[in-house]
């Protein structure tokens, strides 16, 4: 079911009067996907609503947000947070204080200011985050039905016994195209007029150029799917991390074509590798020059930036000045602005985002502890 279909079968089971069951089906059908309500009351009664409908509204919505799942009907996130409270939890009245008027520090990580103010220890904060986690900020989402179209590959690449790759270009959903026998036939009939003739003629002649242009882009294809993983054979052994740079112009010169024929051959193409299914634009890409004269692809700067985040501190994490030096030492040099681009490209915080404020905290404890022993 839909989202609207599952709380108009719940609304059915209350007692409502007409009035105010007529105004709770209409906030249903006006919630979201993620099943927030973005129309102001106001806005949906119309300009002639009186003070007793915005009342009497207010009370459809309430009982609209009773509905499962938790924190339907909400109009932003603070309340959406705050519908899915349970007032019997111990937490209740620390979480709903840091709902309500902490979440962009939340957003922030700026974990210490909201101790500062709350007087609670890093410890209180990173259980309350801990429940705040179990909520769903979107609770409609669950309903959303989507057909994920799946990837038909247009070139496979094949290993041959000799270790070589070779690209074999699939048909695809194309039919295969022949001229129809019956027009041919109908050109050995002695009763046709000139004008027949060359009509039958000029369609034959159509329908060959059509069937040629087919076979034509499918060779250009061919061709250049070689060309690309002749190039990229490191990438197709060792995978991703191991892209060479790659530029059209240079598939274009080898084969002896326009880069503009070699856009049109890879564009919505896809292609099955030994290292996972891609899109064939994936295999160009710029690059930089290394301090030994090799050329290093921007891909792989990607990737080298997201395996140092990943492995880092996080009581520690590191800045982007400093994921600058521990590229230089695997002979990648790069500007912190390059860092600072791709780490947002790919939705990565900052480093002090980042950061484990209660795993920091518990090693400037043990710290301090350690120190105090050596003290004594």
């Amino acid at each position: 079911p839909t989202l609207q279909d599952y709380l108009l079968d719940q609304l059915a089971w209350y007692d409502l009067d007409s009035q105010t069951r007529e105004l709770a089906e209409r906030i249903i059908s006006n919630l979201d996907e993620n099943g927030y309500l973005q129309t102001s009351l106001q806005d949906l009664l119309g300009p002639e609503a009186t003070e007793e409908d915005l009342e009497r509204a207010e009370k459809a919505l309430k009982i609209v947000q009773e509905l499962d799942p938790p924190g339907v009907g909400a109009r932003d996130l603070k309340e959406c947070l705050l519908l899915q409270l349970d007032p019997e939890s111990p937490d209740y009245e620390d979480l709903k204080l840091l709902i309500s008027e902490y979440l962009e520090d939340i957003e922030h990580n700026r974990l210490p200011h909201i101790a500062r103010k709350t007087h609670w220890s890093l410890e209180h904060i990173h259980e309350l985050l801990q429940a705040l986690r179990k909520l769903n900020p979107k609770p409609g989402l669950q309903f959303r039905s989507e057909t994920a179209m799946p990837v038909t590959p247009d070139v496979y690449v094949e290993e041959t016994e000799d270790g070589r790759f070779i690209a074999r270009v699939e048909g695809g959903d194309l039919p295969r195209l022949q001229i129809n026998r019956g027009l041919l036939q109908s050109l050995e009939r002695q009763n046709l007029s000139k004008e027949e003739r060359e009509y039958i003629k000029n369609k034959i002649e159509r329908a060959k150029w059509i069937i040629d242009g087919i076979e034509q882009r499918k060779r250009t294809l061919q061709r250049v799917a070689q060309a690309i993983i002749d190039h990229q054979e490191k990438f197709l052994r060792e995978g991703p991390e191991h892209i060479e740079p790659l530029k059209m112009q240079q598939i274009a010169d080898k084969l002896g074509i326009h880069v503009t024929t070699v856009s049109r051959a890879v564009d919505d193409k896809w292609i099955q590798t030994p290292q996972g299914l891609f899109p064939l634009r994936r295999f160009f890409c710029g690059g930089k020059v290394n301090p030994e004269g090799e050329e290093v692809a921007w891909d792989v700067v990607r990737l080298k930036v997201k395996e140092l985040i990943d492995r880092e501190d996080k009581a520690n994490p590191l800045s982007d000045e400093e994921i600058v030096r521990e590229l230089a030492k695997q002979g990648i040099h790069v500007k912190r602005r390059t860092v600072t681009k791709y780490r947002e490209e790919m939705g990565i915080p900052s480093s002090r985002e980042r950061r484990d404020w209660f795993s920091f905290e518990q090693r400037k404890k043990a710290r301090q502890q350690e120190s105090g022993k050596q003290g004594q």
